[in-house]
């Protein structure tokens, strides 16, 4: 098996492609600083990941912007503040602010050379929208939490992923999935028979940053420390 045995991409985009993690640390500054909790970046992000993933799988619905919004307001409470209505407004919206890690541009734009690009993402569509102007390609098609119903790693999602490109003309043996959270993708991509690539963008760090622990015995076919890595070994293929 080869790289370029496949024909199509599916790409998480937040983590992934958008630094997220520098994106929400951002973001919860103001919110640090009205409180006393004194977490470091790591720590503050692994207590996001338990209460976005515990919100994400009870309210599957929900828009992201309005998740991320209910979030903040658990945070605050959680660290003692009180809650904010604007503040958590604010989170909410800051998807657009995040930005993209150095390498996505340029990576992206070679990949596209080569295979369709597909988004599969845990966002609302106007959160994505405001992010895709920072990553600079046109994208075949995006598949968002909102047009499914769900939030990755429900099974829902991935089965959305094979049957929408199925329709399309796309199988899914050509379809190569991306992605940096095993968690969120890979776990739920192992089950539904997808071959992937981990972009291991947390290779430096230890623990788990703003993703949830991932379950054992979760595998990948490939692991690139980040997006250039992987259109490195394409362009050579």
């Amino acid at each position: 098996m080869r790289l370029t045995d496949f024909s199509v991409i599916s790409l998480d985009c937040y983590g992934t492609l958008i630094d997220w993690e520098s994106g929400l640390f951002a973001a919860l500054q103001p919110l640090l600083a009205r409180s006393a909790v004194g977490l470091s970046r790591d720590a503050a992000l692994a207590v996001f990941a338990n209460h976005e993933s515990r919100q994400q799988a009870a309210t599957p619905a929900m828009r992201y912007a309005e998740l991320l919004t209910e979030v903040h307001g658990q945070l605050a409470t959680a660290w003692g503040v009180p809650p904010d209505a604007a503040e958590n407004a604010r989170f909410g919206v800051s998807v657009g602010d995040w930005p993209a890690f150095p390498d996505t541009v340029d990576a992206l734009q070679r990949l596209a050379r080569r295979y369709k690009l597909v988004i599969l993402s845990n966002v609302d569509r106007d959160s994505f929208r405001a992010s895709s102007v920072r990553l600079g390609v046109e994208f075949h098609t995006v598949y968002t939490a909102q047009d499914i119903g769900s939030y990755k790693p429900d099974p829902r999602n991935f089965a959305w992923l094979i049957e929408q490109l199925a329709a399309r003309g796309i199988p899914r043996g050509q379809i190569l999935h991306v992605a940096q959270s095993l968690f969120h993708d890979h776990a739920p991509a192992n089950a539904a028979g997808l071959v992937s690539v981990w972009i291991d963008r947390r290779h430096a760090a230890s623990g788990w940053g703003a993703t949830a622990e991932p379950r054992s015995g979760v595998r990948w076919d490939w692991r690139f420390n980040n997006l250039a890595e992987l259109a490195d070994a394409v362009d050579a293929g």
